[in-house]
């Protein structure tokens, strides 16, 4: 049988957590913040150049193939746009139905690509200006083309 001792105790004083052991915690957050933080934002931006120079190998991949159908390559007039879109030109007879692309991807900052030729620097450019979208830059806002990926 049960003793006359209760089975339920009333809970001791609780006890919550000091301002100074709330301050400790918060702290080593935060240096654990700032020491991570600048190494995953740089694999980030190393992630979007990466993803940036495989969309322009891709788009020149193409390109190659509609000159080859169409013995040139599209005019700057008639862009990248011309692997997605059949020109409404009569030169281009043998463009491949259902196009070159599925769709025109934008590079990593949402900007389109660019496209010029004859090229600046080869035959033809496929391009983007980077993050900031001006010419020129150093790092992640550095223009990136097919003439640095080849």
């Amino acid at each position: 049988m049960t003793s006359n001792k209760q089975l339920w105790q009333a809970p001791s004083q609780q006890r919550g957590f000091t301002l100074i052991e709330i301050m400790v915690v918060v702290i080593i957050i935060g240096i654990l913040a700032a020491i991570v933080a600048p190494n995953v934002i740089g694999r980030v931006d190393d992630a979007q150049i990466t993803k940036a120079n495989a969309e322009i190998s891709n788009i020149e991949n193409a390109l190659k193939f509609y000159r080859l159908d169409n013995f040139a390559y599209p005019t700057t007039e008639q862009g990248i746009d011309a692997l997605v879109t059949k020109p409404n030109d009569p030169n281009v007879r043998n463009w491949k139905t259902g196009g070159y692309l599925d769709r025109m991807p934008k590079d990593p900052w949402g900007n389109p690509y660019l496209y010029l030729n004859p090229g600046n620097n080869g035959e033809i450019d496929i391009y983007t200006l980077g993050r900031d979208g001006r010419p020129g830059g150093v790092g992640i806002d550095a223009d990136l083309g097919n003439w640095a990926t080849d």
